[in-house]
């Protein structure tokens, strides 16, 4: 008997001294050994199985863990789970998430006398913590007797991720000690809700208090810094340096994040180079991959990727997504697809979501299809990843084969994959087909797709069922800008401009975007007034600085007539890029301001920072054609191709060609036509023609004739302007010879005419009667169109508009 307690302390250890003396007293002892072999081996069983529901819950197969603890506890009769087996469900619960089958567990942790157990009630809080429930949390929280540290931050956290800072403040002043690990988590709450200055102030607390700072107080801190507390983050790093922090991998890759926050790639690259290969992980790497691919540096991502092979330090799911994300170079990205199937990531369905996306744009559906045809596991972001890359190429039909296969398979669709069908919607049935499947589905509240209907219906031309679903729909400013952005493409300004006075009366505040319609608006129906108007809400709610929206009042300015406005508002800019140069330009040309415009080219290649392109010197070309000035424009054209290296398009050549032929200079514009390869058919050359015509140039004309004629036979006008050549020329007979060839072939041109008509005011059998009935049929349901645009704002009033003007004026 002494052997065998010996071989099962724990078993008989739960037996009572009373069961065993009075077994040894009567001699009886083969119940009792019987009861210890039996408890023994049910230990030893559940022991095992503990084991194995610790290894299911590492792998992780959450799901696995609980079946297998369901195993336990209903067909296991004589296993009994212990405090270890409810702990582990427990964190598999919460993993998945399942609050269902947590509460349950809870129950029987009660039941079965384990809350108690400080690491069940600890468990307990990270499951109604990552399940959302802040009354659970405080309520298991409140039931612990002597919480530890790891209940107090538990605590804390969920605090501030569930019930806002200020709460997780209160719950922090009334803790009776404070342990290092607490400052952090609530270090780190700020952070996550954006209270980064408070944080800071805690982290400076800490300090002052004498409280010995660790990796996670430092890295918790600089990931937080960026550009306008760079100063603060440069003085914690000194700290980490003299603490000799710098050696632990999470504070370093802290230094870096918080170096390419502020986009100082010099610093962070320093940072990584000045630190010993042993203290990086392979998050360092990911850090400095993502930190070079969020600046635009993508080839240094890629050398970091080769460095971190090199290194042999495995790249995650995270590595290859973020490269893929932004790799727009097939080549690199097959490099990079290569190695993610070779590390076993080929199944993996964020990176193959991440290839698909890299193929297509890159342009290889074919690619692209491959990816998605051997995933297995496809969830609702593959095939929306998918349809969209068909929807982006125009490719209705595919996009819709996909969306059929998808619904075959099971998945059911989201707001983003009918915003994709919409996108790509050739058709006004297609959309109305969509909308049903929409309504079918029950996503019609989705603000998303609502939007995306209305643009599509606007898209078509429907602006009568694009309102009434606006109407219906709940809005956000997408809403409101897709509504005025439709009424104004499809020719209703006026009711476009109500759409904004409903805008600015609601609680949504436009943005840059509806401004630039706005703008554009104005600009159509040349209002200047109204553009004013616009013009002086933008001074008063500090959108100047917007360069877009600077650009667009140029245009309007220009196109209103007021030109002198156009400069003033180029000269307030804060930034200034290529389009702000080519409004003023096309400003100047547009008032037949030739010379101004030259001027002004030559005052944007004074600025060095912003380079002209192709429409940069469209515009000056056609501003010099219609001034008249072919030195200048003879000039625009060499630096063009000599100094920034674009090859003439077919607008330049017009216009040099154009201006050379008013001129008269035939010969240079029939050499510039000779050094380019023209279609014949090209405009140019009917440029080129007319020039003839109007300078008796039959040699040319003669040449040009002969070429329009290979393919435009049939064209009346080729024999006209001929004819009219020879005419000018004072060559009658070949002008008749023309004019008879012409007949002998058959074409005939339409003579034209005109006649007179006597309208007068008490009659309505005249066209224009009709308009306004017309305009009815037209003009969408519930819409009143109105000469004079109602004023912005209820709360702005014209005399504040007007003040504002006149500050920018006197400015």
């Amino acid at each position: 008997m002494h052997s065998f307690l010996h071989l099962f302390p724990t078993t008989t250890r739960s037996l009572p001294c009373t069961t065993i003396s009075h077994a040894l007293s009567t001699q009886q002892l083969k119940p009792v050994l019987t009861t210890i072999t039996e408890a023994s081996l049910n230990e030893h069983h559940l022991i095992q199985l503990n084991s194995r529901l610790a290894s299911l819950t590492r792998s992780p197969r959450y799901q696995d863990a609980l079946c297998l603890f369901d195993e336990i506890h209903c067909l296991h009769h004589n296993v009994k789970p212990d405090h270890y087996t409810l702990s582990t469900a427990l964190k598999a619960c919460a993993n998945l998430p399942n609050l269902e089958f947590g509460t349950k567990l809870h129950a029987y942790a009660i039941k079965s006398g384990f809350k108690p157990y400080s690491h069940v009630s600890n468990t307990l809080l990270f499951l109604y913590s990552k399940t959302h429930h802040l009354a659970s949390v405080e309520r298991v929280f409140n039931e612990i007797e002597h919480p530890d540290v790891y209940s107090w931050t538990t605590m804390l956290s969920s605090c501030s991720k569930l019930g806002g800072i200020s709460y997780a403040c209160e719950v922090f002043d009334k803790m009776p000690k404070k342990e290092v690990a607490v400052w952090n988590v609530m270090v780190t709450g700020c952070r996550e809700n954006g209270y980064q200055g408070h944080g800071f102030d805690l982290f400076k607390q800490m300090h002052f208090l004498g409280l010995k700072h660790d990796n996670y107080s430092f890295a918790s801190v600089l990931s937080t810094c960026y550009i306008e507390n760079l100063g603060f983050g440069r003085q914690v790093q000194a700290l980490v340096v003299k603490t000799g922090f710098l050696f632990r991998a999470s504070v370093v890759n802290a230094a870096i994040t918080m170096y390419f926050n502020c986009e100082d790639v010099e610093n962070a690259c320093r940072v990584f180079e000045e630190v010993e290969c042993s203290v990086y992980d392979g998050i360092t790497f990911n850090v400095m991959i993502d930190g070079f691919l969020n600046v635009g540096r993508v080839e240094e991502a890629l050398l970091m990727f080769r460095e971190m092979l090199e290194a042999c330090l495995g790249p995650s799911e995270l590595t290859f997504v973020s490269l893929m994300s932004s790799c727009s170079c097939r080549r690199a990205g097959n490099q990079v697809y290569a190695q993610a199937v070779k590390l076993g990531f080929e199944q993996s369905t964020s990176v193959s979501n991440a290839a698909i996306t890299m193929y297509s744009t890159c342009g290889d559906l074919n690619a692209a299809r491959l990816v998605f045809e051997r995933l297995e596991q496809k969830d609702i972001v593959s095939w929306n990843t998918l349809v969209s890359t068909y929807a982006q190429r125009s490719s209705s039909s595919s996009a819709f084969l996909i969306y059929m296969e998808m619904r075959r398979s099971g998945i059911e669709p989201d707001e983003f994959t009918f915003g994709s069908l919409l996108s790509c919607s050739e058709f006004i049935e297609m959309s109305e087909m969509i909308h049903a499947l929409v309504f079918k589905n029950g996503l019609i509240s989705r603000v998303q797709v609502s939007n995306a209907l209305v643009s599509s219906y606007s898209k078509h031309g429907e602006m009568n069922q694009a309102y009434q679903l606006f109407q219906m729909s709940p809005k956000n400013l997408i809403s409101w800008n897709t509504i005025i952005s439709g009424f104004f493409l499809n020719g209703f300004p006026a009711q476009g401009l109500e759409q904004l006075t409903k805008l600015l009366i609601s609680n949504l505040r436009p943005n840059s975007y509806t401004f630039s319609i706005a703008i554009s608006i104005c600009a159509s129906i040349s209002s200047l007034n109204n553009g004013k108007q616009l013009h002086a809400y933008i001074l008063r709610h500090d959108f100047s600085s917007e360069t877009s929206l600077g650009n667009a009042l140029i245009t309007m300015y220009a196109k209103c007539g007021a030109l002198n406005w156009s400069l003033r508002v180029f000269n307030e800019m804060i930034a200034k890029d290529t389009i702000s140069w080519n409004a003023l330009i096309s400003a100047f040309a547009q008032h037949g301001e030739g010379k101004e415009a030259v001027n002004c080219f030559k005052a944007m290649k004074g600025v060095g920072r912003v380079k002209p392109d192709q429409a940069t010197f469209t515009t000056l070309l056609s501003a010099c054609s219609h001034a008249g000035l072919v030195d200048d424009a003879t000039w625009i054209l060499n630096s063009m191709v000599n100094e920034y290296g674009f090859d003439p398009g077919e607008d330049h050549l017009s216009c040099m060609v154009d201006l050379l032929g008013r001129a008269g200079y035939l010969d240079e514009a029939e050499r510039v036509l000779d050094s380019k390869h023209i279609e014949p058919c090209s405009n140019i050359w009917w440029s080129l023609f007319s020039a003839c015509a109007a300078h008796s140039n039959l040699r040319l004309a003669r040449i040009i004739a002969k070429f329009l004629l290979e393919t435009e036979q049939n064209n009346p006008s080729v024999y006209v302007l001929l004819s009219n050549t020879y005419a000018a020329a004072g060559q009658w007979e070949e002008a008749a010879r023309v004019r008879e060839s012409m007949k002998n072939v058959g074409v005939m041109k339409q003579p034209g005419s005109s006649y007179s008509l006597l309208f007068l005011v008490t009659l309505t059998d005249h066209q224009r009667a009709k308009v306004a009935e017309l305009s009815k049929f037209r003009r969408p349901a519930k819409m009143h169109s109105s000469t004079q645009w109602i004023r912005l704002s209820v709360q702005t009033s014209l005399k504040e508009n007007e003040a504002a003007i006149k500050k920018f004026e006197q400015a």
